[in-house]
């Protein structure tokens, strides 16, 4: 006897059934892709002489224990932990992270926060063999390093092009994450052309793959197995990850990669400006339709910008018909640039829209000449305590921020400084709660810091003020 119950039960089954295997089968199958992938991922160990008592509160280093968790990745990034040796005069620090191989003569490609100060690499391949690596080059301001292993005929990955990816594509990445070698995971692209603090000439590919320590120079693959970045930060609050990645995208690391190679060293394209980001009241004043551009806020004596007419107060609309949405995309579009090319930039002032022709200029080696000659007047070195030099603020700067005193960031290298976020253009206003009313001022301030106590420090960004604080160990 036919049962009209039975019958839509089942029905309903199959159909359901159905829509599962239809929406299983919409999923991509990564196992191919991993299967031809991972022989030419590699996994890469340094090792760096220390000596015995060396430390990072040693070198006037702060206690990381201060900085917000979210940033601990970035700054702990490329410090190595070393292990104790209480009897012997010398140390090994040790790190790790991932790698690949792209060319069967055995250039390999990783970041260079995974090598940097390194005295010996060692390349590990998919077979557990190990090889030596030499150092060809290393980029600190795109985070890439060109490896040389003598080997023939290795495994390589196929290399893509960045710039086709699109926001919710596919992405996989193989690393060795805690030292798990070839541990493989999957997510999609959450955004293009990020900007991250310090990190003004990549534009990074953000997703949400996971990512932790040991991942750091590992290739991030598209579903047609080609290499589309570098895997080198993530966000975090908590030192692991948490949904947040970035990549640095594989048409920068190449042409980084291909330089070293051939030169030794990168040149960049340099515009000699500095710049900010326009929010709402900013775009209603300099008359624009939306909060978009980069205002100019200084223009370099003798630079490039200087030369071809750029003025304080234009807003830069965008580069060779390139629009520039947020500020820092111009750094990442000038810095693609040869040093010697003509760029054309459209800006915005007194209302009216422009064009001015600039000859691209050759980004310095040295961070302190990138302000320009004349940019630095008055500026001081502190003492090696906290690790940066200031310049007076001219009476203009004083006047756009509304301040009485204050010194600007002109350079910060490694120490105290750059573990707690400072970067150039940082204006202080007030060390240790006194005022800084001068460069000479700040310098004398700084070498009376008290040691391991907490000292504060309040600082101006992009116009927002916000105190921090940090210590200064023996």
């Amino acid at each position: 006897m036919f049962n009209l119950k039975s019958y839509l039960t089942a029905v309903a089954t199959v159909l359901l059934l159905g829509q599962t295997l239809s929406a299983r089968a919409d999923l991509p199958d990564f196992t191919p892709l991993v299967e031809e992938a991972s022989p030419a991922v590699v996994n890469i160990s340094t090792r760096q002489k220390l000596p015995d008592r060396m430390s990072a509160n040693a070198q006037g280093m702060p206690d990381l224990d201060g900085l917000p968790p979210m940033f601990r990745e970035f700054f702990e990034r490329g410090m190595p932990q070393a292990p104790r040796n209480p009897g012997g005069r010398q140390r090994e620090a040790q790190s790790l992270g991932s790698g690949f191989i792209i060319s069967p003569d055995g250039y390999v490609m990783t970041n260079n926060h995974v090598v940097a100060g390194a005295d010996e690499i060692i390349v590990r391949l998919s077979d557990r063999s190990e090889l030596k690596a030499k150092l060809i080059g290393a980029d600190a301001r795109t985070d890439v390093a060109l490896l040389k292993v003598e080997g023939k005929n290795l495994p390589t990955v196929k290399l893509g092009k960045s710039e086709p990816l699109k926001v919710g594509e596919w992405v996989l990445a193989i690393g060795s994450p805690f030292g798990f070698d070839h541990s493989v995971t999957a997510g999609i692209v959450s955004a293009k052309g990020r900007n991250l603090p310090n990190e003004s000439y990549v534009p990074f590919i953000q997703t949400d793959v996971a990512i932790n320590p040991g991942n750091s120079g590992g290739p991030l693959f598209n579903l047609k197995g080609e290499v589309v970045g570098i895997n080198s930060q993530i966000f975090t609050r908590s030192g692991g990850f948490m949904g947040l990645s970035f990549a640095i995208p594989i048409d920068v690391a190449l042409s980084v990669s291909d330089q070293l190679k051939t030169e030794g060293k990168v040149s960049r394209g340099w515009l000699g400006v500095v710049i900010q980001e326009v929010n709402k009241d900013l775009a209603e004043s300099f008359g624009l339709e939306k909060p978009a551009g980069a205002l100019v806020a200084q223009v370099l004596e003798d630079g490039p910008a200087a030369k071809g007419g750029l003025q304080v107060g234009d807003v830069i609309l965008s580069l060779d018909g390139k629009p520039i949405i947020m500020s820092g995309d111009l750094p990442h579009l000038v810095g693609a640039l040869k040093p010697g090319a003509t760029a054309t930039l459209e800006v915005v002032r007194e209302g009216a829209h422009k064009d001015l022709k600039v000859t691209i200029g050759n980004l310095p080696d040295d961070d302190d000449d990138v302000a320009g000659p004349g940019a630095t007047q008055g500026a001081e070195r502190s003492s090696n305590r906290l690790g940066i030099s200031v310049a007076e603020l001219t009476g203009e700067q004083r006047q756009a921020l509304d301040i009485k005193g204050g010194v600007m960031i002109k350079d910060v290298q490694d120490g105290p400084a750059a573990l707690i976020g400072l970067r150039p253009g940082d204006v202080i206003t007030h060390l240790n709660n006194q005022a800084i009313d001068s460069a000479k001022t700040f310098t004398q301030i700084a070498k009376d810091l008290p040691k391991n106590r907490s000292v504060s420090m309040r600082v101006l960004r992009q116009g927002r003020a916000s105190f921090i604080t940090f210590k200064l160990a023996e």
